[in-house]
């Protein structure tokens, strides 16, 4: 029964700390304005075609 409680509040705990992790994250992606993610999703644009190798 102990094991049992054990594992119950160890994945509360995993909850809590993956909401901490996931609403974290999400205030960083809030503080970039337009411009700044359509830079960066161009930057990634770019890397992704120079990695793609041409088919003939």
């Amino acid at each position: 029964m102990r094991v049992w409680k054990l594992l119950g509040l160890a994945g509360i705990l995993a909850g809590v700390a993956t909401g901490a992790a996931v609403a974290r994250d999400e205030r960083v992606r809030r503080h970039y304005d337009a411009d700044e993610i359509r830079q960066r999703l161009h930057a990634r644009h770019d890397e992704a075609v120079a990695r793609e190798p041409e088919s003939s």
